[in-house]
């Protein structure tokens, strides 16, 4: 660590959660840092055999290290991806790695929902800051992500305002050709992006639709609803989100996103359990009012869950 930040070049960056989009970040920040990924068989396996394949609006070939539990060491950086019903598997992992006794100098969340980084900061030491991404990722087979595509990763304070060690971090990402925005209205970003997976997510995951069926399908105000609900309980808790314009911009990412399958939908068909507690359900758990798409949405995935011993 330098001055309490992030080196430009050549910081040692953890990444706990090296699925697809971790596996993408990874692999970009590995052109100019020293990168672990943490993440599971065949994929890690073949990592390590032959290397990091990145294909489609990105194309990459690095030989980032790859494992299955965190390795020994210090680690300027620990950017955690993995989804929000494992926060708590990357605490205990981080603690243990010492997070809380200078071994990992920082954490970086860029997941999904709410309240990812209120759990992390509880139980690690370490600063920890909160960010958001739009990059388009999916695991093709173990060794080989494609990137659907390039858009804007952020980071900043989770309670906002300026950060030192947001900058550095962003200052070390776009070394690496990272698309960086350090953000001082973290707050209003989070809600956004959690009115967007609101409105996306889980009418995919039902419905069993691409994102673009949202355009201007049957679904399309459903979606748009569970939004604007969203951005109605973010004013209430002092974040100031316009619900006309949340609701716009479901439709905006469902076009640009048009051929892609939903994080949630892709859980669903697999079998697993998915993120709607930390999606619908944060919105639900943080209203002071009735938001009856959403906890209509947020039933349905659960009942769906619990009928398959999910939950």
């Amino acid at each position: 660590m330098t001055d309490g930040g992030v080196p430009r070049e050549g910081a040692r960056i953890l990444v706990f959660g090296a699925g697809s989009l971790g596996s993408l970040l990874g692999g970009v920040l590995a052109q100019c840092h020293d990168v672990v990924l943490v993440g599971r068989d065949p994929h890690v396996r073949i990592i390590n055999e032959t290397g990091l394949r990145i294909e489609g609006e990105l194309s990459l070939d690095v030989r980032p290290a790859a494992a299955t539990a965190i390795p020994d060491g210090r680690y300027d950086l620990a950017l955690v991806t993995v989804k929000a019903g494992d926060t708590a598997d990357a605490v205990e992992a981080l603690a243990t790695a010492g997070a809380g006794a200078g071994q990992v100098g920082a954490v970086w969340s860029l997941q999904n929902g709410m309240g990812n980084e209120e759990r992390l900061a509880a139980e690690l030491a370490c600063p920890v800051l909160a960010g958001t991404c739009t990059y388009g990722a999916r695991l093709v087979e173990p060794g080989v992500v494609r990137c659907t595509g390039v858009d804007e990763v952020t980071v900043g304070s989770p309670a906002g305002g300026a950060s030192a060690l947001a900058d550095s971090v962003g200052a070390a990402a776009s070394a690496a050709g990272v698309e960086t925005t350090v953000a001082t209205d973290m707050p209003r970003r989070l809600w956004e992006k959690l009115a967007v997976n609101a409105g996306i997510n889980a009418v995919t995951a039902l419905a069993r639709v691409e994102n673009g069926a949202l355009v201007d399908g049957p679904a399309r105000e459903t979606a748009r609803a569970a939004a604007r609900e969203t951005a109605v309980v973010a004013r209430k808790a002092g974040v100031d989100l316009d619900p006309d314009r949340v609701a716009q911009r479901v439709t905006d990412v469902a076009e640009t996103t048009a051929a892609n399958v939903s994080s949630m939908r892709s859980d669903v068909e697999a079998g697993r359990p998915t993120e709607i507690d930390a999606i619908n359900g944060a919105v639900v758990d943080r209203a002071s009012e009735p938001v009856p798409v959403n906890e209509t949405l947020t039933a349905l995935v659960r009942a769906w869950e619990r009928e398959r011993g999910l939950r």
